[in-house]
């Protein structure tokens, strides 16, 4: 998911929450994320990580230290995220070689790190979240705020970000500024408690789902031929699809990545199939293409 909104907007506060969102650890889930740690010396004492990791580096971080690396073929970040959040804030000001290199792992779920005297493979089963601002000065479309070189600054800003990366994100979020006037009157919302048991059931309709595929444990993670078998879509609902990843230019990842975020959106909602309305709204997720 990548969030993109004015300075003070709730951007980081909202990653950080979404830890808590996620279902507990299972135990096998639990070991092999204690023993990604202790590769890295990571571990603490008294017994397994319980918790879902949540990794949140500098945009000043290396190749190297991202997706691992060093004399010892160390685990970066993206492995300690295994099978939990990876936050980037500040997306755009991170080196591009640094975003470029997590294409793979975003893919497979997994890095390799060769070295001269050894190559290791580590997990990186990840849910990345990137968080930036519309432009540099951070308030585009604010007349009172915003720099001289709007809107051209933000389509440079923007454009730092290469088209193969945005395309392996499932969620762009626009997150708009709160006006301070309105928080006082701000009335409490639903509380993570009752969002993580909704979560919960839907994880619990995919192991379900995925009973006979111990490969797979979520929709994420569904490929190939499995995602005709397990996600069908009715005639209607295809040549739906079909016509808005014309309109939209979605790669074939692109198009298969709506179909499983529909699948989740179903599942969150309680629904046996896909419908119309589920795609429409992973549709409405994708970024826009970029006009001519």
């Amino acid at each position: 998911m990548l969030m993109v909104g004015p300075p003070g907007a709730g951007k980081s506060m909202l990653a950080r929450r979404l830890p808590g969102l996620l279902p507990p650890l299972s135990p096998q889930e639990a070991l092999d994320v204690s023993m990604v740690h202790s590769i890295a010396g990571e571990m603490a004492e008294g017994g397994l990580i319980r918790q879902r990791p949540f990794r949140s580096p500098h945009h000043s971080c290396s190749t190297a230290a991202m997706v691992g690396g060093g004399l010892r073929a160390r685990p970066g970040e993206v492995s300690l995220a295994h099978l939990g959040v990876l936050f980037l804030d500040e997306l755009p000001e991170f080196p591009r070689a640094v975003l470029e290199s997590l294409r793979q792992p975003l893919e497979s779920g997994e890095v390799s790190v060769a070295r001269a005297n050894r190559h290791v493979t580590y997990p990186a089963r990840v849910q990345l979240i990137g968080a930036m601002n519309p432009c540099r000065c951070g308030h585009l479309g604010d007349p009172a705020l915003a720099c001289r070189r709007a809107p051209l600054c933000a389509e440079d800003y923007q454009n730092s970000l290469s088209g193969p990366f945005l395309d392996r994100i499932d969620l762009h979020v626009d997150v708009a500024r709160v006006d301070p006037w309105d928080l006082d009157s701000l009335r409490p919302g639903e509380p993570s408690a009752a969002i993580a048991a909704r979560v919960a059931a839907a994880r619990a309709v995919q192991a379900v789902r995925f009973a006979q595929r111990p490969e797979v444990r979520c929709n994420a993670e569904l490929e190939g031929r499995a995602l005709d078998e397990l996600i069908p879509l009715a005639p209607p609902d295809r040549s739906f699809l079909a016509e808005a990843a014309s309109a939209f230019k979605l790669s074939a990842r692109g198009y298969h990545r709506v179909i499983k975020v529909a699948r989740t959106i179903a599942d969150l909602a309680g629904a046996e199939t896909v419908g119309r309305a589920h795609l429409a709204e992973a549709l409405s997720y994708r970024r826009r293409p970029p006009r001519t």
